[in-house]
Order: structure tokens, then sequence, then C-alpha cells
């Protein structure tokens, strides 16, 4: 299977098997059309278009390539789907409060208290979590925890506790904790801060981009906006960070020129960067739905010639977005790719209570309970969907171009907005391809760009 495409002068094919991603010239795209099966009748049609002289030359570089394993690759067997390796924990969401300090109309947490009573995690809790986590994860050395909410900075002393605790099991153990924490940033302060510079790996700070657009839904609870509370704060901290950190926000109705905003964090200095789309509801007036595609397209377009004009011109306020990032000389083993997050088998989240489940987006629907962290997975039964989920079992993911980059999508929108984990969410197919093609445009131009220098 292959994937072409033209974008602002760039002849794209993508071996969807192979990884190869090619550059070519009109012709060679053009006979693609005809491969593998009808190269004579592509011989004959493109002679009205081009010399046979160029035709022969384009003939010979395409089965080359093709000899080469580089194109028409063969598709997996079926067989190679159904390899089975006994699942091991590397990675935990740890739900340290389920209680938030501002009110985000679009919360997939219903604000922060995931339609239960506000609570936060205990110490006792937290330590069972991680020595949970370290008891579980096989062979693996680093394993990833997350800090999550609501807002977790709510209950920032367990936090502290946590990471001292993680730190003190990980020679035991042999394992090393990669902390992040996911913050709205209200709470950030001197104190805060040093501690996160030393201890977290990452840090997520959430904003929504330009001051109007971040205060129609991230606000507080008398309706007020953020924007003017956190910049400040999140300035502070990335001008004294040193290590990764993301400003990850969520595009919907309410500004689908987001572009705007990708663009306006850049500008305060903000250089690694993620806007997602929200997924709710399409009754919510902040909903997006299938006529917005066009829009959203045309934005990450935009995106991505800024993002290139930014880079070439050794502009000031450079950026890194999120979705463009995709690493085509290092790409995930096979397992990865066709079974995607590992959500309830590599991936768990835990809440204030210790109740396991299979991600964050899962938290409190009570038929994704896998067990706690006291008793272990008690529910084996919850598990086996998402042993069994694949780019063969998810509707349409077989024949689609994109299935090994986006390895099925996102479960929980599978069954959020279809009820079913095989049926995934159809508009964030479509924005995902969109996003796919501009991250290989972006580095075929950067590319072709050194090649001419």
């Amino acid at each position: 299977m292959i994937h072409k495409y033209k974008k602002n002068g760039l002849n794209i094919v993508l071996d969807v098997n192979s990884d190869s991603i090619h550059i070519v010239d009109d012709v060679v795209f053009d006979l693609l059309d005809f491969y593998p099966e009808n190269k004579d009748d592509g011989i004959n049609d493109l002679s009205n278009k081009y010399s046979r002289e160029v035709i022969d030359e384009a003939v010979q570089e395409v089965d080359f390539l093709i000899n080469q394993e580089q194109l028409f690759t063969k598709n997996y067997s079926s067989d190679a789907f159904n390899v089975y390796n006994e699942p091991v924990i590397k990675a935990m969401c740890l739900h340290v409060a389920h209680d938030c300090n501002i009110r985000c109309k679009y919360c997939f947490a219903s604000q922060g208290d995931f339609k239960r009573l506000r609570s936060i995690m205990s110490l006792e809790v937290g330590k069972k979590s991680l020595l949970y986590l370290a008891k579980n994860s096989g062979n693996h050395y680093n394993l990833e925890v997350d800090f999550f909410g609501g807002e977790p900075l709510l209950n920032f002393e367990v936090v502290k506790e946590l990471v001292h605790y993680g730190r003190s099991i990980e020679k035991e153990y042999n394992k090393n904790f990669r902390f992040t924490i996911t913050t709205n940033g209200l709470l950030l302060n001197e104190e805060i801060n040093a501690f996160l510079n030393e201890h977290m790996d990452n840090v997520v700070l959430s904003i929504d981009g330009r001051p109007e657009v971040n205060d129609e839904l991230r606000v507080f609870s008398d309706g007020s906006g953020t924007y003017d509370k956190i910049i400040p704060k999140y300035d502070e901290l990335i001008q004294s960070r040193e290590g990764l950190y993301y400003v990850r926000g969520t595009f919907t109705k309410f500004n689908l020129d987001f572009s705007q905003d990708i663009f306006h964090l850049a500008d305060l200095g903000y250089e690694s960067l993620s806007v997602e789309p929200v997924v709710t509801d399409p009754s919510n007036d902040y909903a997006l739905v299938a006529e917005d595609l066009e829009k959203i397209f045309y934005e990450y377009d935009l995106i991505a010639e800024e993002y290139i004009n930014r880079k070439l011109k050794n502009k000031d306020n450079l950026f890194n977005f999120f979705h463009f990032n995709i690493d085509m000389d290092n790409s995930p083993c096979f397992l990865k790719k066709v079974r995607g997050c590992g959500a309830g088998l590599e991936y768990i989240a835990v809440t204030p209570k210790g109740d396991i489940y299979p991600c964050h987006q899962f938290v409190e629907k009570e038929e994704f309970v896998m067990g706690n962290v006291f008793e272990g997975i008690t529910k084996p039964s919850v598990i086996e969907p998402f042993e069994k989920s694949t780019i063969l079992t998810k509707e349409g993911c077989s024949d689609c171009w994109a299935k090994y980059y986006c390895s099925g999508g996102c479960h929980a929108n599978a069954y959020n907005m279809n009820g079913d984990l095989n049926k995934p969410y159809n508009l964030e197919c479509q924005m995902q391809r969109k996003r796919i093609e501009n991250a290989i445009y972006i580095k075929g131009r950067l590319a072709l760009e050194v090649t001419d220098d």
C-alpha cells in the first residue's frame, strides 16, 4: 500500500508498510497510479504527456525502489498481529486530586471531580500505587508517572512525598521513575517551581491560547477568565526551567482559527506547544463537527507553513508543534504500531482511592474498573478487549494508509463517541491523517532545503 499526495510543489509518496518516504517528480508520481498491476497500461497512457525516455527512466526508478522494498512492500501477515506478549505496566497516570480550582467548560473530568465527590489522594494510596508499578513492571527500567487531576498541585505536599518515596525504592527494584505533572498553573510559586525544575522530567501547562479564547472556556467558578493569572506564572516557570515542558491547549468550535493561538503562544516565547481538538458530545455548542474539517485542515496547513518559515529564516520565537513530531527514523516497534497506546496493558490510571482503570479518560466509568493497588487486577475481563483491539479489529483501519502512525486512534475517544473500542472516532481519524501529511511534508521541505544548501 502506498499513499501519495501533492503539497506546495512537492510530490510526496509514503510506502505504508516500510515507512519509506519519497519526494518524486511528476512522471513517477503519475506512473504510480498504474503500479503494480498495470505498469504497461501506465507506460502507454502517459506517452501522450511525457517522452518515452523520461517514462523509461521513471519505470527504472520505481522498479528499483520496489526491489529495494521501499515501494509496494507486502502487507504484514495477519499472524503477526496475533503475536501476544504478556503486558507489563510501564506508565501510570496518578490522580492525586479529583478536585480543581477552575471550571473548564469542556473538561472531560467534569471540572475535576469525575462526576463523583471531590477528593484527594492520601500518601498511603500514592505510595501503594508507586510500589504496585515498581513490582508489576517486569524488566522495564524507566517508569513514567504523571501526576494528574483535577489539579494535582492542590495536593502538592503528597506529590512531594511521593517523588521522594519513588526515589527511595528505585535501587531496590532496579527502576528509574520519570515524573511528569499536568497543571493549570494557578498555584505555581517560587517553591513549587524549584521543586518541579529539580524533580519533574516534564511539566504540562494548560492554556488555550489568546486571552479571549482561553477566557471563553477556562474560567473560575464565578465565570471570570484565568489568562491574566496564569501567564506571569508560566513565564516565571519556563524562564527558570531547563527540563522538558509542554504548553497544551484545546481548540473548540469557538476558536477554529486555532493556528493564531499557536502563534500567540509561540510569540510569548513558549516553544513546546500542543493544541488538541475537543472531543465531546456533538450537542454541545463548542463541539467540533464534520462541517468544521475544511477550516481545521486549513489551520493545520498554516501551522506547518509558519513552522517552516520560522525554522528556515532563523526567526525568533521558534516553536515545536506536538502533532508534527513524527520520528521517521526511530518508529515504534511493530506491536506498538498495531496495538496503540497500551491502555490497560502497559499504561494504567489510579484514582485517589486506589482504583485502577485502563487510562485517565476511562476513570470513574465503573465498567472499566480493573482492580485496585491494594489487591491488584481483580477483573481481568476488563483488559481482554484492549488485548484484542488492533488495527485489524478496528473498523476501517486495515485499509487506511495512516494506520501505523495512529495505531487505530484513541480507545477512549472511540468508546466515548461510538460506544465501541473498535469503532474509531471519525473526526479524529481525519484530523490525524491531515496532521501526518503535514508532518511528512515538513520533513521533506526541510530536507530539501538542507540538500539545496
